[in-house]
């Protein structure tokens, strides 16, 4: 009988938990199947779909093709009386798996994540994203929209959750905030979440708040209008030595995309002149933030003004400059890159829950990818390398392996 060398043990070894971490993170995962003439587990078809997903497969077809091209290597981990799953096989068990359930996977890897990153990250943007092509106009079925909990520092999507049909994210946000720890963490939503509900929820977990104000809440966005307007006004009738100083300053410029930007944020912790701030718990500051932005090609010039409320009164100017800078990473490193490395704009999964699971299966695929903390190369090219060589692919799963083994213990 032919040795095994030490490396293949090693590499054997990965496998072995890589797979047992899946199976531990789908422990309560619910099969939605008829079991009578099933020919492939829950296992079988969700693992292959994920590690497909790692490698660069976007879409079903590209999953079945990648399973048939690895089916020896997958035969020594599974039983296949029936070769790899087929495409049809992808979509009929996406489209009946309840996309709760499934994302409680997510939640699970996201979890054992977080726990390495937890002392690193404590801001989580919040934020919508649809699918444009998942629209279906026979069956006047809506595109899908989920809203997801992204940590900007380690681009890790803690959880995601669909919004329901003749709903929208004001309802689907509180239930996302039950799904993850909020304490020490400071959430950052933009003005479709601003409600007197949620950041009350926010705050009863434990957690801080800065919330973008705009005219879905017309009488607070007036109130923070006429705020800096008089202490705009204030500043420009006193001399320096007269000034109270009520209003915090902080300025930074940047050159990115092909345009300078300065942005000078002001916050002002004196609330007298909020008459709504009662309504919001433990409102501490409210914040105006001035972007100025010159287009090198042209030497187009625009301006804007975004108000902003906040509960952490020991944030600092500068600490809420960061938090409403960073808010918008969640669109560069998390939506940007499902839309050009995983072609989720272009994904045309429509039947049942096919869309909202390939969308949750996504996700765990960046969080995979995100969670090599010695990557130096994008999303897209980091996929290819997982596809050409498979220990690296085996890597990257088994990153969250060891955070399960060493959790259990």
């Amino acid at each position: 009988m032919a040795r095994i060398s030490k490396a293949k043990q090693i590499e054997i070894q990965n496998e072995l938990e890589a797979l047992e971490s899946f199976r531990l993170a789908m422990a309560d995962l619910r099969d939605p199947r008829r079991q009578q003439g099933q020919r492939y587990s829950l296992e079988l078809v969700v693992l292959v779909a994920l590690m497909a997903s790692v490698c660069g497969a976007d879409n079903a077809e590209q999953m079945a093709t990648w399973g048939e091209a690895h089916e020896h290597w997958l035969g020594g981990l599974f039983t296949m009386r029936h070769g790899t799953p087929t495409q049809d096989v992808f979509l009929r068990l996406f489209g009946s798996l309840d996309p709760e359930q499934f994302g409680a996977v997510l939640i699970c890897w996201a979890n054992l994540l977080s726990v390495r990153l937890a002392a690193l990250d404590k801001h989580i943007a919040i934020d919508g994203k649809t699918s444009r092509r998942s629209f279906d106009r026979k069956k006047r079925k809506p595109t899908a929209h989920t809203v997801s909990a992204f940590m900007t520092q380690s681009g890790l999507v803690l959880a995601t959750i669909p919004t329901k049909r003749k709903s929208n994210e004001i309802t689907a946000i509180p239930e996302l905030l039950k799904l993850f720890d909020l304490s020490g963490a400071t959430i950052t939503i933009d003005a479709m979440g601003t409600q007197t509900k949620i950041a009350e929820d926010i705050i009863k977990h434990g957690g801080n708040y800065v919330l973008a104000v705009k005219n879905n809440q017309p009488t607070l966005h007036k109130e923070l209008i006429a705020t800096f307007a008089a202490a705009d006004e204030q500043t420009a009738c006193r001399s320096d030595a007269q000034n109270p100083k009520r209003t915090e300053k902080f300025v930074e410029a940047g050159q990115s995309h092909g345009r300078n930007e300065v942005r000078r944020v002001e916050l002002i912790r004196d609330l007298s002149h909020i008459g709504c701030a009662p309504r919001w718990t433990n409102l501490a500051f409210v914040a105006r933030v001035h972007r100025h932005r010159t287009i090198l090609s042209t030497g187009k010039v625009s301006e804007e003004l975004a108000y902003f409320i906040g509960s952490d009164e020991n944030a600092t100017v500068d600490d809420v400059a960061r938090l409403i800078r960073q808010h918008w990473s969640t669109e560069n490193r998390q939506h940007w890159v499902l839309d050009t490395a995983f072609r989720e704009d272009e994904a045309r999964h429509r039947a049942g829950n096919c869309a909202q699971n390939m969308s949750i299966l996504r996700r765990i695929a960046l969080n995979l990818v995100n969670s090599d903390p010695n990557r130096k190369v994008g999303v897209a090219t980091c996929r290819f390398r997982a596809c050409v060589d498979r220990s690296y692919m085996i890597e990257l799963l088994t990153g969250s392996a060891r955070l399960i083994d060493s959790s259990s213990r």
